[in-house]
């Protein structure tokens, strides 16, 4: 399931973003452990590449859309998981973008804090509807 392939990628980019192990043998585990088939984990992978990859040009999207505090306020949770969804929304074709902030919300209310999930979604979906 893709909703299980973006969860895994947010706990890589997570411990990559806040120094846990996020090598070969921790994907791995993680991967099995949510039973990813090898498109599903090929999928995952993708996304975690891409956050990795343009990390910097998502971060700072993110924080010119957050204006009512600084950037370095934002729960750590929510910045991965907003990290993961905007590479999804603006380098994966396939997935409509509605479908990565509404799984990217229900990451955050299941990680983060209680108001994450409405924070996340009105970040994220002020890049779908320009």
């Amino acid at each position: 399931m893709r909703s299980d392939a973006r969860e895994a990628a947010f706990r890589i980019v997570f411990a990559s973003l806040y120094g846990g192990d996020s090598g070969e043998g921790f994907r791995k585990k993680l991967y099995k452990s949510f039973r990813l088939s090898e498109e599903e984990t090929a999928f995952a992978e993708n996304l975690v590449d891409l956050a990795e990859e343009h990390g910097e040009e998502l971060n700072r999207k993110i924080e010119e859309k957050v204006t009512r505090f600084a950037g370095y306020r934002i729960f750590p949770v929510d910045r991965a998981v907003m990290l993961v969804a905007l590479a999804e929304i603006l380098y994966v074709e396939e997935v409509p973008p509605v479908v990565s902030v509404s799984e990217a919300a229900a990451l955050a209310r299941k990680y983060s804090a209680e108001t994450s999930a409405s924070f996340v979604n009105g970040v994220l979906g002020g890049f779908i509807n320009k």
